[in-house]
């Protein structure tokens, strides 16, 4: 197919229809193959065979890739690519804008007509394609509109950061907008001039979580280089002393005392560790050996340590071994239905009336990463909200992947399973074994009216109703 007179062919780009149904496909493998966690970008470009920098511009929207891309990304995961899968970017007069074409995929000439029809379709739709909001799966950028605050969170966690020794916990369910946080109160610490470490625990190699030693020797070595600071640990680590101690030690008289200005370090994703339960043990003891050295060493107190984890794995815990129970602790709690409002507002919807945020949240209550899902597919005209409603009773919709994640995690755990059984079979709230109902609660599953629970929202109860039953 040759490309339209006067303009340059820049490339094809998925449309928003495109890019639901490519990811529904990926996360049905990751399900199946991959035990419902997801692939990383390098995973995903070994699959497609394209490099992960090719994969980001074709999850951006708005930069091309060529239709051989596009072909192979989808028959990776045995689908077809349809015309209402891509558009074509292109650029008349210096000015990029997406030619959403009714195109087969074999070259054909285009005739007058098409252009004509496609000039008129772009003068209507370009505004709004160019508006159009990334998909929000991760955190909120920093210099995104879309972040929306919690109050009195961002405060509490802003003055406590201020705090010689402090302890922070940022826990909750998955996809609460922890790690958003994060980025906030990193950003604020840097305008205090503190020095940051920020650390993911999923990316420690599996085999130092067997071994103490390799594991605080790699901690260390990644918070030095992080600070700019030479390791130098084969000279310091002395193995005759233990390793907790030469991490005490290292920490204490190498890095802190080089370092005038407060430390925060955070670390991230730590529930990594409950999967190993005596290297968590030795490890959270040695953070709360820190925390009581703070209340009498001046290095000790400029580390202000942030700790991030979800409590889906509390489930399988044992309840009288926490793994972590000290500092100021931080839950993230639901938007409100004014919140819900704003963030529509921001994402260029007027839902002042309240009746579509009532709508929507009767179904998924104020979730934050279901409601922005919800936004995105309104916003980008993909779907009406009654249309996404209905379509998620019947099958999860758009939530499918969200919903299989949660199904997963309450399969390793069968005798609550059956437990929750009773709680979304009912129709109004049941009282609970405290135990149950905090293990429930962790997984994000319940919430509480008094001392009594019912399922989180409509959507939970509808779709473990119907699975639930299934189970004999």
């Amino acid at each position: 197919m040759k490309a339209l007179k006067g303009t340059r062919r820049r490339g094809f780009v998925l449309t928003p229809v495109g890019l639901k149904r490519l990811q529904d496909a990926i996360l049905a493998v990751e399900m199946v193959e991959n035990n419902g966690i997801r692939f990383t970008l390098d995973e995903l470009g070994w699959r497609m065979n394209i490099s992960s920098k090719t994969l980001s511009r074709l999850w951006s929207l708005d930069t091309g890739v060529d239709q051989k891309t596009l072909k192979l990304c989808f028959s990776t995961f045995n689908l077809e690519l349809g015309n209402e899968d891509y558009a074509i970017l292109s650029e008349p007069n210096n000015t990029e804008t997406y030619h959403a074409l009714s195109l087969n995929l074999d070259t054909e000439e285009v005739n007058l007509s098409e252009s004509l029809s496609v000039n008129s379709f772009v003068n209507q739709q370009s505004d709004q394609l160019e508006n159009l909001w990334s998909y929000p799966d991760g955190p909120v950028p920093l210099d995104s509109p879309l972040y929306i605050e919690r109050p009195p969170i961002e405060e509490l966690v802003y003055h406590e950061v201020h705090q010689p020794g402090c302890v922070i916990r940022i826990r909750s369910p998955k996809q609460m907008g922890k790690t958003s946080l994060v980025l906030r109160l990193l950003a604020f610490a840097q305008k205090q001039g503190y020095r940051t470490v920020n650390l993911n625990c999923y990316q420690i190699d599996s085999d130092c979580l067997t071994d103490l030693n390799k594991l605080l020797r790699n901690f260390c070595w990644q918070i030095a280089t992080e600070l700019g600071i030479d390791p130098n640990l084969n000279d310091i680590w002395d193995e005759e002393v233990g390793c907790k101690l030469n991490c005490s030690l290292y920490l204490q008289n190498y890095l802190l005392k080089q370092i005038q200005s407060p430390v925060v370090l955070v670390l991230n994703e730590v529930d990594r560790f409950f999967e190993y339960p005596q290297i968590a043990s030795d490890f959270f003891a040695l953070l709360r050996s820190w925390c009581e050295s703070a209340r009498q060493n001046l290095n000790w107190q400029k580390l202000r340590l942030v700790v991030v984890y979800s409590t889906e794995d509390y489930a399988t815990l044992d309840i009288n071994r926490s793994p972590f129970n000290i500092g100021l602790p931080i839950r993230l709690s639901e938007f409100t239905q004014q919140q819900v409002e704003e963030l529509a507002q921001r994402h260029g919807l007027d839902w002042s009336n309240g009746k579509e945020s009532a709508q929507l949240m009767s179904l998924v209550g104020g979730h934050p990463a279901l409601i922005r899902i919800a936004l995105y597919y309104v916003c980008s005209g993909v779907i009406t909200l009654e249309d996404l409603m209905q379509e998620v009773i019947d099958n999860g919709g758009i939530y499918r992947y969200h919903l299989w994640r949660q199904w997963a995690k309450l399969q390793e755990t069968p005798s609550l399973a059956k437990i929750y059984e009773k709680v979304v079979t009912t129709q109004k709230s049941i009282s609970l074994n405290p135990i149950e109902a905090y293990k429930l609660d962790s997984m994000g599953l319940i919430c509480f009216e008094g001392d009594r629970i019912k399922a989180r929202c409509e959507l939970y109860r509808t779709y473990f109703a119907k699975q639930l039953s299934t189970i004999v």
